[in-house]
């Protein structure tokens, strides 16, 4: 395993480096140092040939600080406010930090609406691409200013993993302000201990997570774990460390062990199945017997409507969905060639019924096996 560790930064040629607001975040604004020092690091790799992508929280504490507040506001409206001045800081801090390198940076902001639509999504992979072509530092945050709870990545540990599947990344590191985790909070038990290597995410890790929460941020370690589980699934290491550790870029890259490593699935998912199990957000759901349980995770097959016992939710054509089996357990999801309303009025019947009963037949098939992503334990296939 540590081989493996090893050999996954000696051969990661793009990165995706996530920094929390614990790291860098001071008491009475941002932590330039640290800003100064993760610059330097990852102008380092660059001059190795490597390609970075950052995901940087930290808007918020910037804003306060320049506003000249004691505390952030409750009210959403000021706190986009807030980080909408912020964000302007965080940049400019990030681009003197870097111009002494001779790298410079570009600012992209991003809701999730921007990802679950698919030709948003391929523009900002083909700007990022671009970006990352001119050897430009793409900083990546959520677009505060005019996000609401629908179109919200929840916390910057998602959007890292969304941009990690979105640019087809080698590695993941979510740098964050402890070393990792642990079996206990190490924060309030001096005999915690650190889980240096996790091989499958299962319950008992992510009730230990849970048990971690984050100092500042709105993720704390569990939403660090689901980022983990999201990238790993798809085939792509992560592994969670302490930001404000010195040199800590340069020491992962050099081979120490350091923080919690996530060992990745060994069948790399196509982009487009990412897209689809780990990036859309579900619409909706529907209920198949055990024939069709048995022809799309046995054998490979589209899910026909025949094989559909019940739909929940108003989605509609082209909708991403889950697919579940009548003991409500989760079989995957995908992208639904009818809406909710038509498959209500097809579930059941056989392909050649269909025409017959919406008057036309576009396709044969509820879910396709191409748009379709198969869960079995935890782990998504193609």
């Amino acid at each position: 395993m540590n081989n493996f560790r090893k050999m996954s930064f000696d051969t990661a040629k793009r990165i995706v480096v996530k920094i929390g607001s614990g790291v860098l975040t001071e008491s009475y604004g941002l932590n330039v140092n640290v800003i100064r020092s993760i610059s330097r690091q990852i102008s380092g790799l660059i001059k190795e040939g490597r390609e970075v992508i950052l995901v940087s929280s930290g808007a918020m504490a910037s804003g306060i600080r320049k506003i000249g507040l004691d505390m952030r506001p409750d009210e959403i409206p000021l706190r986009q406010a807030v980080a909408a001045v912020g964000q302007a800081g965080l940049i400019q801090e990030y681009e003197t930090g870097f111009v002494q390198y001779g790298i410079k940076v570009a600012q992209i902001l991003l809701t999730s609406d921007d990802l679950s639509n698919r030709q948003r999504y391929l523009n900002a992979r083909n700007t990022l691409n671009a970006l990352l072509n001119w050897n430009v530092v793409p900083i990546i945050n959520e677009n505060d200013t005019v996000a609401v709870e629908e179109i919200q990545f929840g916390d910057n540990d998602n959007l890292a993993a969304m941009i990690t599947l979105q640019m087809d990344a080698d590695i993941l590191i979510n740098l964050t302000d402890i070393n990792g985790l642990y079996d206990k909070d190490p924060r309030s038990n001096s005999d915690a201990r650190l889980i240096e290597t996790i091989e499958t995410i299962n319950q008992d890790i992510n009730k230990l997570a849970s048990e971690i929460p984050g100092a500042l941020g709105t993720g704390g370690m569990l939403s660090k774990v689901k980022a983990a589980g999201k990238v790993t699934s798809a085939g792509i290491p992560m592994v969670i460390a302490r930001g404000d550790e010195d040199e800590v870029l340069i020491k992962l890259f050099a081979g120490e062990k350091m923080g919690t490593f996530f060992i990745p699935k060994e069948k790399k998912l196509p982009s487009r199945k990412c897209w689809i199990a780990l990036t859309l957000k579900s619409e909706g759901v529907v209920i198949i017997d055990d024939g069709a349980v048995d022809a799309i995770v046995e054998r490979g097959k589209s899910l026909l409507p025949i094989g559909i016992v019940d739909v929940e939710g108003n989605f509609k054509e082209g909708a991403s969905i889950k697919f579940l089996d009548k003991n409500g357990e989760e079989l995957g999801s995908g992208l639904v060639n009818y809406s909710a309303v038509d498959i209500r009025k097809i579930m059941g019947l056989k392909t050649k019924q269909i025409s017959d009963t919406l008057g036309d037949k576009p396709y044969d098939e509820v879910v396709h096996r191409d748009n379709m992503v198969i869960t079995v334990d935890g782990t998504c296939t193609i």
